[in-house]
């Protein structure tokens, strides 16, 4: 289950509202709906959490480039809204990720190699596929991104790479919105 939220910024503090990300499809778009809810072109800054898995923020400032933190690109990327964000930090186009899906071999063995569960062979780690997943050409299993983002408006780089739990509330509390934000949620 997703939370998503945007936090535009405003003479008077912030004004949150809820937001459905069904029509998000890319990074461009969320900075476009960001864009919708700002006022003036000031900051927006939009959240989008996952059952406490992982939450990511999106900071818009005007026309400039959104910049993006990820608290755990691994388990962002199993998710449509986080594969979305990881393949833009990292470059990556989405065919190219969906033919990484692909080229995996799932079940741990080579076509035409037998499989090891079949020799008793339990030589290999359980978590070989998400190794494959995780090598050099995937997600890190931690933070990606500009942690940097929100240190202007009090959260640090290194506390925002310190949250765990309730993340967004700890990060609505440093930023003096914690009520408009627990409104929307």
């Amino acid at each position: 289950m997703y939370f998503a939220a945007l936090l535009a910024r405003t003479e008077d503090g912030w004004e949150a509202s809820d937001t459905e990300l069904d029509d998000v499809e890319t990074l461009t778009d969320l900075a476009d709906l960001a864009r919708e809810a700002a006022v003036d072109d000031d900051t927006v800054v939009a959240f989008i959490e996952q059952e406490d898995a992982w939450f990511g923020v999106i900071r818009v400032d005007g026309e400039d480039d959104p910049r993006v933190f990820l608290s755990n690109a691994a388990a962002a990327a199993k998710s449509s809204y986080g594969a979305m964000l990881t393949d833009e930090l990292l470059g990556r186009e989405e065919d190219d990720a969906a033919d990484d899906l692909d080229s995996l071999d799932l079940d741990g063995t080579e076509d035409g190699e037998p499989d090891p569960d079949d020799n008793n062979d339990h030589d290999h780690a359980p978590d070989d596929t998400l190794d494959a997943v995780n090598g050099s050409d995937g997600p890190p299993r931690g933070p990606l991104g500009d942690a940097a983002l929100l240190a202007d408006l009090g959260v640090s780089e290194q506390e925002l790479l310190a949250l765990d739990g309730d993340a967004l509330g700890t990060i609505a509390d440093s930023l003096g919105c914690t009520e408009v934000l627990e409104a929307v949620r």
